[in-house]
């Protein structure tokens, strides 16, 4: 269902603790958004067996801006947040009791009253690469050879644009925007000569298939928290946090705090390009890496840091403020 913004009836009091059923999830409506909202449920079930087979679930679909949005950049019609400014304002009063984000779409600084309350394990953090008719043959050791002089590249991401600039300047980089199918079909049909793609989302949808290239991290780094999952709930509602803490992802906990933390030190808008990846090694120690640039891909800088995962939070805030202060001053503008 598409959730109406009418009086609510099921609003809590300010001492709520026990949301009453069933319980509301609130979502976005894309093909994405409804997989991940889906698998939660099922992964709530098998938590909680005495949940199965009961309707307790109920889903709201609630357009945001950004979705409304599709003609212009984030970066000018206010950033990420407006992929959860109205699901949010849902979950503020009342009309849905828990949300669920892509985590990388999520501001880094919560509305009053709500709180990250999970994430769910990670998903393949790299981008994927789909190639329209004039591109040439995947090469692994290069991810970008494969375009042309001069390609066409659609998208609508900085931090990818300033990544590939930097390695190919003479790419050409058009607005694209959409869900997963529309890109993949415009780009197929030769409107672009590539597109970029987050690969957890592909998978998600079954569509991991369609991937032409894999780029490493090495190549290009993802955006943070690309390919994890995260659930909002009001900070009142007691038990809902503790059957979520039940089913979250301690490693998903570790690194999204790094590179959350990291993003919100760099307090970079949705004009500057940063991309922040934090892996757990085999000695169970956290490696943060980090980056800005300019979106021409004129300046880049990268580093990284390595630390116990309970120093999460201040691995990502050192590294933030380290990036910070050795770039120009017109990167965070």
């Amino acid at each position: 269902m598409e959730i109406a913004h009418t009086p609510n009836t099921r609003q809590p009091s300010a001492h709520a603790h026990r949301p009453a059923l069933p319980l509301r999830i609130g979502t976005r409506a894309s093909p994405l958004a409804l997989v991940q909202t889906r698998d939660f449920m099922a992964m709530i079930g098998h938590f909680c067996p005495v949940l199965r087979g009961m309707d307790v679930f109920e889903e709201h679909h609630i357009r945001t801006t950004g979705d409304a949005v599709q003609d212009r950049p984030l970066s000018e019609i206010g950033g990420k947040g407006l992929f959860a400014k109205e699901i949010h304002e849902a979950l503020a009063d009342g009309r849905v009791d828990f949300a669920v984000h892509s985590l990388k779409d999520l501001e880094t600084k919560m509305p009053p009253g709500i709180v990250l309350a999970c994430t769910l394990r990670r998903e393949d953090h790299r981008d994927a690469i789909i190639l329209g008719p004039r591109a040439g043959k995947p090469d692994v050791e290069d991810p970008f050879a494969c375009l042309p002089q001069g390609a066409v590249v659609g998208s609508s991401s900085v931090r990818r644009q300033a990544q590939m600039l930097h390695r190919r300047p003479d790419l050409n980089f058009q607005l694209l925007r959409g869900n997963v199918q529309r890109r993949l079909d415009r780009t197929r049909a030769g409107d672009f000569d590539a597109t970029l793609l987050a690969h957890a989302g592909l998978r998600r949808l079954g569509l991991g298939g369609e991937v032409d290239v894999l780029v490493n991290p090495e190549h290009m780094l993802p955006a943070a928290c690309q390919g994890i999952v995260g659930i909002t709930v009001r900070d009142s509602d007691t038990e809902l946090l503790a059957l979520l803490r039940g089913i979250e992802d301690q490693e998903s906990r570790a690194v999204s705090l790094a590179e959350r933390a990291l993003l919100d030190e760099l307090d970079g808008s949705c004009r500057t390009p940063i991309g922040g990846l934090a892996r757990m090694l085999p000695n169970r120690m956290l490696h943060l890496e980090g980056l800005v640039a300019r979106v021409d891909g004129s300046f880049l800088l990268r580093r990284a840091i390595e630390g116990a995962p309970e120093d999460a939070e201040r691995m990502g805030r050192e590294l933030g403020a380290s990036l910070r202060a050795d770039s120009p001053a017109d990167v965070f503008v």
